[in-house]
Parts: C-alpha cells; sequence; structure tokens
C-alpha cells in the first residue's frame, strides 16, 4: 500500500451576530468553519444521522446544525484537527449519556462513529463545574467534542489551541468583535451571538498550521471586504488570497483569507457568501474508449506489466442495483458518493494512510461503472439451481453459528480472517485498500501478485500436462493462453474451501485481461458453476497503471498475527463465563 496524503473537506458555517470591534469599524458576523469531509452528500447524511443535523433545502453540501450550517467540500489535507491552531468543534446534548451509549452502539463498521476513550477507558468524564463530555471523530478525521449544557444545544463552540490563549483572544476580539468572558466562570472564550470561540494552551509550544488540515480555516462575515481589508492591512495584516469572488461562487460575495494567531487560517467574506460549487472530475465512460494497440515485450507477447490498482473501481457493486435499471452511467457526484460509502462501509477507524480509497486522498477517480456484472444484461446474477439455494442456505446458517459460537481454534477461523486467501475471484476485488496489482511476464509464464496478502500465481502461457490429476489447491489450478492483445486464464481444480459468492470446488474461472489504454488494463472473469447456477455469468471493471506511485510493500496481516490471539483468548474468557453461569 502507498500513502498518498490527499483528502476531502466540510465547511461549518455560523451565522450569528457579533459586537462592534472599534479596529475592524464594522459589525461582523462568525460565518464557518472549515472542516473534513470525504462526499459532501455522504458528510451531510453523517451528520445528519449521528449529531441531529438537517439537510439544507436545495443543497447536497450543507447542514443545518441548530442554526450553525456545516457546508461540505473536497479538498486535499495532510491530517486530522489534533496538534493544529483549531482543536475540535463541539456540540451539546441534553442526554449526554444516551446519546453517547447510541454512537457507541454504532460502532465503527458502516458509517459509524469512532469514540475517544479517556485514560481509564471510559468515554465520558465530569469536569467539576464544568460539563460532562466526550469526543467523538468524524469519518474523515474531525475530532468533535461533545457536551451537556442545557442552556444551549446543537453546535457549541470552536476550539482554539493556543501558544499564548489569553493574546489570541484578544486578537480575535479587536479584529471581529464579540464579548470576552469566561464559560461557565471557567474558560477563557469570546462569545459571538450564542457560540463560544475558546482558546487553550497548546501543550508543545506553537500549534501546526490549519491550512492542509482538517480544520482549513474558520471564516467571518464583514458588511464592507474592501474596507476592512484596508484597516487591516493597515494593521500589518497580511492576505494570502486578497478579496475577491471565487471561481464557481454561488453568489457574486467576496473571498478573501488571511492567517491570525497561531497559523490559523481565516476566510473573510461578504454578506450573502454561500460557498463554491463543486467541480468534480469525471472518469470517461466505457462506451467512450478509443481502439488501443498494447505495446510488445522483447519476445513478442502483449506488455501487461507494471503496478496497477484498483482504487477507482472500488465501490462498484457486482450486481446493478434495481433502481439503476436503466442508467448507462453514474455521473461524478455519483460515483464520489458511491465509492466513499464503500469506504465508510469497510473498516475506515484505521487511521487516513491506510485508506486508500478516501476521496482526494487516492489520485484515481472514481469508475462510474453501475455494476460489474456485464453478462447476464441486466446485471444481475443468475437464477441459482435447487442445490445452489440449498448450499446458500447452508452457508447462511454456518454464518450464524460462526458469529455465536466462539471458536476453539484458528482452523475454525476464516481463511481470510488467518490471512491465508481471499480466494478467486475475490482477491481481485476492489476495497478501501491495498489494491495493487503487479503483473510480471517471461517467455511462457506471466506472474500476478495481489498486494492483499501478497498472494502470488505464476501462469504458464504455453499447453502444459495438469500436474497431479486429483491435486486442489486454495487458488485452483491455472492455464493461460494469448488471445491477441488479451491475456486469457482457465481455473479448474479447486479445493471449495475459499468460496466466492456460493461458488463450489467445481467451479471453471475464466479471466481475460486486455490493455485497453496506455494506463487501463480491463480484467473480465466468467463463473461457471452449474452446480450453483443455472447459467455462467461475466462480470469486470478496470485497473489502473500507477508505476510512479504505488509500491506493493510488505503485507504483515497483523490482523492475523495478532489478532488471532485476541480471538482465541476471548473465546476461552468466554467458555469460562458460559461454564460460571451453568454451576
Amino acid at each position: 500500500m502507498t500513502v498518498r496524503y490527499v483528502a476531502p473537506i466540510l465547511i461549518v458555517s455560523v451565522a450569528v451576530a457579533a459586537a462592534q470591534s472599534p479596529a475592524r469599524g464594522a459589525e461582523a458576523k462568525y460565518h464557518h468553519v472549515h472542516v473534513t469531509a470525504a462526499s459532501p452528500s455522504e458528510a451531510v447524511g453523517w451528520y445528519a444521522k449521528y449529531l441531529d443535523c438537517a439537510p439544507v433545502p436545495g443543497r447536497n453540501d450543507a447542514a443545518d446544525c441548530g442554526g450553525v450550517e456545516l457546508v461540505f467540500v473536497s479538498q486535499s489535507t495532510m491530517g486530522g484537527t489534533q496538534g493544529t491552531g483549531v482543536n475540535h468543534i463541539a456540540f451539546s446534548y441534553a442526554d449526554l449519556a444516551a446519546k453517547m451509549a447510541a454512537l457507541e452502539a454504532v460502532g465503527v463498521r458502516g458509517s459509524g462513529v469512532r469514540l475517544q476513550r479517556f485514560d481509564d477507558g471510559t468515554t465520558l468524564r465530569e469536569d467539576p463545574g464544568l460539563f460532562r463530555h466526550g469526543f467523538i471523530f468524524d469519518p474523515w478525521g474531525t475530532r468533535i467534542e461533545l457536551l451537556e449544557d442545557g442552556g444551549r444545544q446543537g453546535f457549541h463552540h470552536v476550539h482554539l489551541s493556543a501558544a499564548d490563549p489569553e493574546a489570541a483572544l484578544a486578537w480575535y476580539r479587536e479584529t471581529f468583535g464579540g464579548k470576552a468572558g469566561k464559560l461557565r466562570g471557567k474558560l477563557d472564550g469570546l462569545l459571538l451571538g450564542d457560540v463560544w470561540l475558546l482558546a487553550a494552551q497548546h501543550p508543545q509550544g506553537e500549534p501546526a498550521p490549519t491550512r492542509g488540515r482538517a480544520v482549513d480555516h474558520i471564516g467571518f462575515a464583514l458588511p464592507n471586504l474592501s474596507e476592512a481589508a484596508r484597516k487591516l492591512r493597515k494593521r500589518g495584516v497580511a492576505f494570502q488570497e486578497e478579496p475577491a469572488v471565487p471561481d464557481n461562487a454561488r453568489a457574486a460575495a467576496k473571498r478573501a483569507y488571511l492567517v491570525g494567531p497561531d497559523s490559523v487560517r481565516i476566510a473573510l467574506v461578504e454578506p450573502g457568501f454561500a460557498g463554491v460549487e463543486a467541480v468534480v472530475e469525471a472518469a470517461a465512460a466505457e462506451e467512450t474508449r478509443e481502439p488501443y494497440a498494447a505495446p510488445r515485450t522483447p519476445w513478442g507477447e502483449p506488455d501487461l506489466q507494471g503496478v496497477w490498482t484498483g482504487n477507482a473501481a472500488h465501490g462498484i457493486p457486482l450486481e446493478r442495483p434495481l433502481d439503476l435499471a436503466d442508467v448507462q452511467a453514474l455521473t461524478a457526484e455519483q460515483a464520489a458518493a458511491r465509492r466513499e460509502r464503500g469506504t465508510l462501509g469497510s473498516i475506515w477507524g484505521y487511521e487516513r494512510e491506510w485508506r486508500d480509497t478516501t476521496l482526494g486522498y487516492d489520485k484515481m477517480i472514481p469508475s462510474r461503472q453501475v455494476a460489474m456484472i456485464v453478462d447476464p444484461p441486466d446485471g444481475r446474477l443468475p437464477e441459482m439451481t435447487p442445490d445452489g439455494r440449498r448450499m446458500a442456505a447452508e452457508a447462511r446458517r454456518a454464518r450464524e453459528r460462526y458469529t455465536r459460537t466462539p471458536p476453539a481454534g484458528p482452523e475454525d477461523m476464516t481463511p481470510y480472517v488467518r490471512c491465508i486467501t481471499r480466494g478467486l475471484p475475490g482477491m481481485m476485488m476492489p476495497s478501501i485498500y491495498n489494491n495493487g496489482l503487479q503483473i510480471v511476464q517471461g517467455p511462457g509464464h506471466v506472474a500476478i501478485q495481489k498486494e492483499m496478502i501478497h498472494e502470488t500465481r505464476v501462469i504458464p502461457t504455453e499447453p502444459r500436462q495438469p500436474v497431479g490429476p486429483k491435486l486442489t489447491t486454495w487458488l485452483g489450478d491455472p492455464q493461460g493462453r494469448w488471445e491477441g492483445d488479451t491475456l486469457v486464464i482457465e481455473t479448474s481444480r479447486f479445493n471449495g474451501k475459499s468460496s466466492y459468492r456460493g461458488s463450489t470446488a467445481g467451479m471453471k474461472l475464466t479471466e481475460r485481461y486486455t490493455r485497453v489504454g496506455p494506463t487501463k488494463l480491463e480484467y473480465r472473469f466468467t463463473v461457471d458453476d452449474p452446480a450453483v447456477w443455472t447459467r455462467p455469468w461475466t462480470a469486470g471493471f478496470v485497473f489502473d497503471l500507477d508505476n510512479d506511485q504505488y509500491e506493493l510493500v510488505e503485507y504483515a496481516c497483523h490482523e492475523g498475527n495478532y489478532g488471532m490471539f485476541n480471538i482465541l483468548s476471548g473465546a476461552r474468557a468466554r467458555d469460562k463465563e458460559a461454564a460460571g453461569a451453568g454451576r
């Protein structure tokens, strides 16, 4: 897996009145906080679902959180909020214990919630004289404080981290107005309307700049931006960007950028500023491809060598969704949101560096392909045979037993958990990370290595006699051949222990690798298993060449190394609990 520091963004917009500032000469409004998200529509949905915000009508990039507007925008980021000049944002709830319990029950699967635990393992803490509070993270790295304040529900404050908190708050008050005070008589802050701007001592000298991080900037609206800019320059404030109407702005209001105390990036906007329309780059539709002649190896075969990645295909469902029966290709926005849902539907609790397919983090544009199955033409799996339906029911019951029964030993775990294999064609399917595919060729052979679990297949491309007619393996016995520019691999004699969608040991898998452009490798596979399906079916997607950036590094599979010990020790603990309860 290759680390790529890119990801997109969210904006928290706040429209509240502020007091007159002599240095500013005009009343300001606290306007927004720029926070990290990946897909605007998915971020709106997440904050609506978990933090009780409401989508802003007519927009897919904004949510209202009790009078505070969150506007979501895609842009690059170098990491989360902690350690920067803006440490976190905060929301208040009447019953925090119930709220935190509900969020903890969600877990990190799906588009879930990651909780921060205190040193004693708890998620809630009571600060005498202040609030009961705890912390969570959204899926994009934004640290969020949840607290219990009966005086205000919803969005509560922005919390700065400063080398000199007193001086930082004085600068904001002089520049933007507001009422200096102490929240609950303890925390120094600046009250802008009914939303607080708080500041605490940064634990390690100067905070890191906010630009390019999860909270990229905070923003204030000024009635006369040009006049305010003139006065700020007179005070020696330098602008990163001069006042101007941004490209693709939704309104004619101007925006400017400057850097405030502790490297906090600040946006100044005119009233009516409504953000910028995102320009989502679209992947080319499959039907627009031009004819392509693949380069040749020195011995004359089509050259498929290189490091390829399936990141762009992550999120494509195997079967065509029923509500997209007549859709030829997704829009760019739909494709981006779908891939983000795929990322959130996986183990997104990993740090950003592991999530290759986080939007903006991966340079590959999400595929607009509607589904992987291309035959049958409806994009759905064919009807199962009676035996196939029986085996599927048995497999469901086995999975239920698997989740309820403590394993006796490693052999009771799945091949994936044991880091043995994902099977075929499962090992080829893209996920949130480790989507690298490396192909190396030589006369008479092609070696194909997949990054996940580092499985390597050596495929003979010249006819040969099968080795051991009764021998079966996890990945079967392959035989390759060239059909024009296409590498065709037929594989049979599986051991049946790594089934794909119910396939049996009798499955015949036919794969086709075709270079369809300088950086595009089409992968198609046909599953023929008459014991399970009434007819063969074919699916596929496209890999992208990424020799310059992607590298297949060691796949240590610590989930199997350390996780196995924890799984089995936990199982033995449950055995003891069950034995004690039965006495």
